[in-house]
C-alpha cells in the first residue's frame, strides 16, 4: 500500500514517523480481528447521518456499498492489511476511499477514533461474552447429564484430600454445575451492564452535529447511548468485566480439571477418558497422560493474567483517552482465545470421562467414612450430646484401626464394649448405601436429591 497513506491523519505534521515509533504504534496486527464490529458500526454511523440529513442518501448508499465490498474482501482473505495506517480503522477508511472516492471522507463525520475505537472494541467483547455465555450452557448441560447417569454411584468426598464421607458421583458432579451457573450468571450480569453504545461522544466532549445517538444505539443492538462523553470513550470497564467472569470461571475449570488428573491416576482409577483426550509417552508406552486437563489447568494463570494487565493499565489514567489503552486488546483477544478453547475442551473431556463405579465404591468406605453417621446415629437413637457420640466414635475408630477392620466390620460386643447403649440397628447406618441415601437434607448427597436438582437445572438451562 503507497506509504503517503500514513499520513492520513498527520496533516498538522512536516515528516514521517521514526520507524521504530511505526511499529510500536502500530496495532493492526491484532485489531484486524474487530473488522466486523468496525464495519457493523460504520455502517450504523453512516445511516444514521443519512437519516439526520448530515450526509446526502446517496452518499450513504455508496459508503454502505463500498463497506459491504470492504468485508467480502476481508472474510475472502484478499483484504491488504498496511501497517503504515496503523489500525483496522483506517485501513477500512482507506480502503472504502479507493472504492467510493470522495463520499468516503463523509464517513467520519461526527465521530472520532476514540469513540470508534471503543464501540468496535465493545461490540466485540459483546460478541464475545454471547459465545462464552453459549459455551457455558453446553458444560453445563454436559454436567447435568453425567450427574443424571451417576446419580446412585457412590464415591468418597474428601476434605484435605483425605476420605471423609460417602457422596454419590452425581452430587460431586452437580459442585461444579452450581460454579459454573456463577459465571453463567456473571456472564450475563456483565452483558447487560455493558450493553451501551459509546459511538456519538466523538474524541471526549460530544459533537456540534445534530445526531441521533439513541438511533444508533437501536441499529447495534444497544440498550441506548452512554451518558456522559468522557466516560464513553474511556470507559473499559466492560472489558475488566469480562475478564474477571473469564479468570473465575477458569479457576472452577481448572479445579475440575485437577480432579480429573486426580481420578485418572492409577491411585485413583475413578475415571477413563479415551484416546481423543489423551496422550501417550514418548518412552513409556504404558502412559496415557490427560494431557487436555493437565493444559487447562496450566491455561489458567494465563487469563487471570489478562485481567491483572488490564486492571494495572488503566488504574493510573487520567480522563479520556491514552494510547495506553491500545494495550487492552491482545490481552482480551489471548483471555477470550483461551477460555473459550478451555470451556470446550471440558465440555469433550465432561461427555467423553467413564466412571469406574466399582473402583468408586471400594474407595468410599476406606477411612471409615461412614463414621460421622454413626455419631448421628448415637445422637438421633441413644439421646447422647453430639460432643459425646462423637467422643464415642473416635473410640470406636481406633478399635476398628486396631483390629485393621471397616466400621461396619466391628462386632457389635466390641462396640458395645465402649457403650453399652450401642444396639444391633446401628449397622443399618454403617454401609455406604446407607450413608449417602439419608443425606437428604436440602443440597444432599443423597440420589433422590441429585435428580432433583437435576431436573431443576434441566428446565433453567432450556429457559
Amino acid at each position: 500500500m503507497d506509504k503517503d497513506k500514513g499520513m492520513l491523519i498527520r496533516g498538522r505534521f512536516a515528516t514521517r514517523l521514526a520507524d521504530v515509533m511505526e511499529a510500536i504504534n502500530a496495532s493492526i496486527d491484532f485489531d484486524q480481528r474487530m473488522a466486523s464490529q468496525d464495519i457493523d458500526a460504520s455502517i450504523a454511523h453512516s445511516n444514521m447521518l443519512s437519516e439526520q440529513g448530515i450526509i446526502t442518501a446517496a452518499d450513504n448508499d455508496s459508503i454502505i456499498n463500498g463497506l459491504k465490498r470492504v468485508r467480502a474482501e476481508i472474510e475472502d482473505g484478499v483484504f491488504k492489511y498496511s501497517k503504515d495506517l496503523e489500525d483496522i480503522h483506517m485501513n477500512v477508511e482507506s480502503r472504502l476511499h479507493e472504492i467510493i472516492g470522495a463520499p468516503a471522507g463523509r464517513l467520519h463525520t461526527a465521530r472520532s477514533r476514540n469513540d470508534q475505537v471503543a464501540t468496535d472494541f465493545k461490540l466485540w467483547v459483546r460478541d464475545a461474552h454471547d459465545r462464552s455465555e453459549q459455551l457455558l450452557v453446553e458444560l453445563m448441560n454436559a454436567l447435568v447429564e453425567r450427574a443424571a447417569e451417576y446419580a446412585s454411584t457412590v464415591m468418597p468426598g474428601f476434605t484435605h484430600l483425605q476420605s471423609a464421607q460417602p457422596i454419590t458421583f452425581g452430587h460431586h458432579l452437580m459442585a461444579y454445575v452450581e460454579m459454573f451457573g456463577r459465571d453463567l450468571s456473571r456472564i450475563r450480569d456483565s452483558r447487560r451492564r455493558m450493553n451501551q453504545c459509546p459511538l456519538g461522544s466523538a474524541a471526549l466532549a460530544g459533537t456540534s452535529f445534530f445526531i441521533n445517538r439513541q438511533r444508533t444505539a437501536e441499529l447495534l443492538k444497544f440498550d441506548g447511548p452512554t451518558r456522559n462523553s468522557l466516560d464513553g470513550v474511556s470507559d473499559r470497564d466492560f472489558a475488566i468485566e469480562y475478564l474477571s467472569a473469564a479468570a473465575l470461571s477458569m479457576v472452577h475449570l481448572s479445579r475440575l480439571a485437577e480432579e480429573i488428573v486426580l481420578w485418572m491416576s492409577p491411585q485413583f482409577s475413578f475415571i477413563k477418558l479415551s484416546d481423543a483426550w489423551t496422550t501417550g509417552s514418548s518412552i513409556m508406552p504404558q502412559k496415557r497422560n490427560p494431557d487436555a486437563a493437565e493444559l487447562v489447568r496450566g491455561k489458567t494463570g494465563r487469563v487471570t493474567g489478562s485481567l491483572v494487565g488490564l486492571l494495572t493499565l488503566m488504574k493510573g489514567l487520567p480522563l479520556t483517552f491514552s494510547k495506553d489503552m491500545q494495550e487492552d486488546k491482545e490481552q482480551t483477544f489471548d483471555a477470550a482465545d483461551t477460555w473459550e478453547i478451555c470451556l470446550q475442551a471440558m465440555i469433550g473431556m465432561v461427555g467423553d470421562m467413564v466412571a469406574q463405579q466399582e473402583r468408586m465404591r471400594a474407595a468410599s468406605s476406606a477411612g471409615h467414612a461412614t463414621a460421622t453417621d454413626l455419631a448421628d446415629w448415637l445422637t438421633r437413637s441413644v439421646g447422647m450430646p453430639f460432643r459425646e457420640a462423637h467422643h464415642i466414635t473416635g473410640r470406636l475408630v481406633r478399635a476398628a484401626d486396631e483390629r485393621g477392620v471397616g466400621l461396619e466390620e466391628l462386632p457389635l460386643e466390641v462396640m458395645q464394649g465402649v457403650d453399652v447403649r450401642i444396639s444391633v440397628e446401628v449397622f443399618d447406618v454403617l454401609g455406604v448405601d446407607n450413608s449417602v441415601t439419608s443425606r437428604l437434607s436440602t443440597g444432599g448427597t443423597a440420589p433422590v436429591r441429585v435428580l432433583e436438582e437435576v431436573a431443576r437445572w434441566r428446565d433453567s438451562l432450556a429457559k
